[in-house]
């Protein structure tokens, strides 16, 4: 080839021509496709789409349009690429599987969990979410800066002003030039509390980050599985492995295994087509058959095992076999300033706070510019009324508008921007009524400039505006956790899942002594035999409370010192049915001078249920059951108690029952349970009731059957039983009603609960004697009553606990 001498061509090497040609498309495609901004979460496509639906009118509140429209607007104005590259990220914007919290509102078929595919962009419509409507907000407000589209027609945002942590809550996945990002979604509230938290101490710790916002919360539910070590390591270094799995249960009546959550990202039809390749290659055996009867309502896969195979086994070999368990690996890589870096979970929500703070200021500064411009005009129409006639013969004896403006300027000393806003001015705003309105205007303008100015001033009132806000955001947007964090590291078969699932029989005594038996053990007998010989009594204990329950069941236990621990059934002491068994402080880290004061068997942590705490200063907490639901070994704080108080009573409820608190002093309140609302594991409390100085609580009931009765006793061996009923509905904090008529003879309350007439009562003196009888022989009457004699008792002996003795379980 010959290269003429009129050519400007400068010889290159090929190496060095390489080098630039390739760093200038790696920097493209690193900043302008595959790794999202920290600040709004978002890669260009998405922004762009965002932006370019609100560019189009599609607001939340707005109708639907064709997504082929959008598409179509978005890549002629802004996006220089493929239109199905952009429908792509379109659909997963509009999928509840895909995005924690979408985007996108969309109206026909945007594929599914099984892998299908979106119907053609023709086909579907699409609008903004509601959400998204606080990613774009104050976008009109100079929040931002715009830059020129690719071939300069218009101009885009090259950032959106998001009100919220997007980033986070939605997550992003990208494979750029040498570098990759992974970032899993999370949870609303947990993200928008750990920011908060941030704001006011920006000194805070990523361990206590980490106690907000535990780990991932992905749309699909699942269970994380692993040692909080390895979660935390991924977000102190911006790089880890955790691992996922799906949530499946054992039906005891067919023993089917019940698939209901898969891992993120598992598609559902291929899980199902990998069970059924085991079960043709002979890898997984015992199963007969498998169904999807998934629907609407969530993910349903049924497999049947066949006769005689233990399902638990079946589980664990799906958990170790198929993508039932899998593993996500958190890679915390985002664009900061324009360049990629990797994150830790504090470094993330920092960059969230400045670019909070940036745009909050320039919304600020665009009102206070704004008001500014009105609040001249004001002044050169107050101007203008106070020498209205002066001004009206200006403008008479002027011959051109510009005249009048000049001789506004010159005679009345106003700006040419009031000179011309005063010329426009219509004559039905000279009426007195409109004067008003015009000095009142003015008046509001420069009270509310007085007011930006402060807030620009002090960084402390933006940063009250931010918490503000991400408040109200969380109040509207939150949401319950979907994925449940387990600390046991499941990456092979633990000990727990080579257990059968079995009914036990769990005993607690008087003493604080537990055990468990299989209920095997008690054989079945004929009516009217002498029984079997249960627990060996010792020092007068007795079994004070008897349950069946699974071995995989949780015993959630409360101390009081206002801590909780739990422990799986099959973790508490084996003994033999004549055994006493082992001492909670050997089974539980207790401190010293702690004691288990309640406890609550429970098979799951489920989200409808609730604990209702009662201490001894009368302070009633309501707490949903699931904020225990992941204590640690030396346990975890169930109630803030004052100094001064303790946890006496822990009672499970609907959220529709009824509570009863009883007083050494004779005094009882009975209110709904709607009156105490629902607060976090770490709160105090609210006032159940009031109490004189010298009085204090002796028992909290929840009242589910209001036809049982309240059996008082006090401390000189006098009781009763009273109906419910007796005890009115109050509101919560009242003083309450006489329970017990108290006096000398009767000495004060030691114990008050619920009975029925099966069940038998036992009384404990000082000195370690007691009185068993039935509650069918105690009297039935009213409130303000002393009651009849229990058991006899001095002046030196005295009733110090009163108990219902647990049925033993001779079945």
């Amino acid at each position: 080839m010959t290269i003429s001498p009129d050519q400007n061509i400068k010889p290159t090497e090929i190496y060095d021509e390489l080098k630039d040609s390739y760093l200038s498309y790696s920097l493209s495609v690193i900043i302008g496709r595959a790794l999202p901004d920290v600040r709004d979460g978002l890669k260009p496509v998405h922004r762009r789409l965002l932006y370019g639906m609100k560019d189009l009118g599609l607001d939340f509140n707005k109708s639907y349009k064709k997504s082929a429209r959008v598409v179509g607007d978005v890549m002629g104005k802004f996006h220089p690429h493929g239109d199905s590259a952009l429908y792509e990220a379109l659909v997963r914007m509009a999928q509840d599987f895909s995005l924690r919290y979408p985007l996108v509102d969309g109206q026909g078929n945007f594929g599914s969990v099984d892998g299908d595919p979106a119907a053609a962009m023709r086909y579907t419509e699409v609008k903004l979410s509601k959400l998204s409507s606080q990613i774009l907000e104050d976008l009109d407000k100079e929040t931002v800066d715009f830059i020129e589209n690719y071939d300069g027609s218009t101009k885009e945002p090259k950032i959106l002003p998001s009100k919220i942590p997007n980033l986070l809550l939605n997550g992003a996945s990208g494979i750029a030039v040498g570098m990759s990002t992974n970032i899993p979604p999370h949870n609303f509230k947990e993200v928008t509390t750990s920011i908060i938290e941030q704001i006011k101490n920006p000194r805070i710790t990523i361990d206590r980050l980490l106690e907000i916002v535990p780990g991932p919360d992905f749309p699909t539910g699942g269970i994380i599985h692993g040692s909080k070590d390895i979660i935390q390591e991924a977000y102190k270094t911006g790089r880890g492995i955790i691992k996922l799995r799906g949530v499946a249960h054992v039906e005891p009546e067919t023993n089917r295994v019940i698939i209901t959550e898969i891992p993120y990202q598992v598609n559902k039809s291929r899980l199902v087509e990998k069970i059924a390749n085991l079960v043709r290659s002979e890898k997984i055996k015992g199963i007969s058959d498998i169904r999807d009867e998934s629907n609407r309502k969530g993910i349903r896969i049924v497999i049947d095992s066949k006769r005689g195979e233990d399902p638990n086994v079946l589980l664990n070999n799906l958990f170790t076999l198929t993508p039932l368990s899998t593993s996500f690996g958190i890679i915390l890589l985002a664009i900061v300033n324009g360049k990629p870096k990797l994150l830790n979970l504090k470094e993330i929500n920092q960059c969230f706070i400045d670019h909070r703070f940036e745009i909050i200021t320039k919304r600020f500064l665009f009102e206070l510019n704004k008001s500014k411009k009105r609040h001249h005009i004001l002044e050169g129409f107050k101007i203008a009324l106070d020498n209205l006639d002066k001004t009206i013969k200006i403008i008479r004896k002027s011959k051109e508008p510009s005249d009048a403006k000049k001789s506004l300027m010159k005679e009345l000393g106003t700006t040419e921007v009031q000179a011309l806003a005063i010329l426009d001015l219509r004559l039905q705003r000279l009426t007195g009524m409109e004067r008003e309105k015009i000095h009142d205007e003015r008046k509001l303008l420069i009270r509310r400039i007085k007011e930006i100015e402060k807030i620009l001033s002090n960084d402390d009132e933006i940063n009250r505006i931010m918490i503000s806000e991400l408040e109200e955001l969380s109040t509207n947007y939150g949401d319950h956790r979907k994925t449940r964090i387990d600390d046991r590291d499941l990456s092979a078969i633990t000990a727990e899942d080579l257990i059968t699932k079995e009914d036990m029989v769990v005993t607690l005594t008087h003493e604080g002594f537990i055990k468990r038996a299989a209920l095997s053990s008690y054989r079945s007998q004929k009516r009217g035999g002498v029984g079997k010989t249960g627990a060996t009594r010792k020092n007068d204990d007795f079994a004070e409370t008897v349950f069946v329950a699974s071995t995989h069941d949780y015993v959630v236990f409360f101390t009081n010192k206002g801590k909780c621990f739990w422990r799986k059934v099959h973790e508490l002491p084996e003994a033999s049915l004549t055994a006493r068994g082992r001492g909670l402080t050997n089974v539980l880290n207790l401190s010293n001078e702690e004691t288990v004061k309640a406890f609550v068997c429970v098979s799951n942590f489920d989200q409808d249920k609730f604990l209702i705490m009662t201490t001894k200063r009368g302070v009633v907490k309501k707490t949903k059951l699931e904020e225990y639901s992941r204590p640690r070994t030396n346990g975890i704080i169930a109630i803030n108690l004052k100094s001064n108080d303790e946890l006496i009573s822990v009672n499970p409820s609907s959220g529709r029952d009824e509570i009863l608190i009883s007083t050494r002093m004779g005094k009882a309140i009975r209110f709904s349970e709607k009156k105490v609302r629902s607060v976090s594991r770490n709160s105090m409390g609210v006032k159940g009731m009031s109490l004189k100085k010298d009085d204090y609580v002796v028992s909290s009931e929840v009242i589910k059957n209001k036809n049982s009765q309240i059996l008082t006793v006090s401390e000189n061996g006098f009781g009763k039983r009273t109906q419910i009923e007796k005890y009115r509905l109050t509101s919560r904090g009242g003083k309450g009603v006489v329970t017990l008529k108290i006096t000398d003879k009767t000495g004060e309350i030691v114990n008050a609960f619920q009975t029925d007439k099966d069940s038998d009562i036992i009384l404990v003196s000082s000195i370690g004697k007691t009185t068993r009888l039935k509650a069918s022989d105690i009297s039935i009457i009213g409130r303000a009553t002393q009651g009849v004699k229990l058991m006899k008792v001095n002046d030196k002996i005295k009733i110090v606990a009163v108990a219902k003795i647990a049925d033993n379980t001779s079945e």
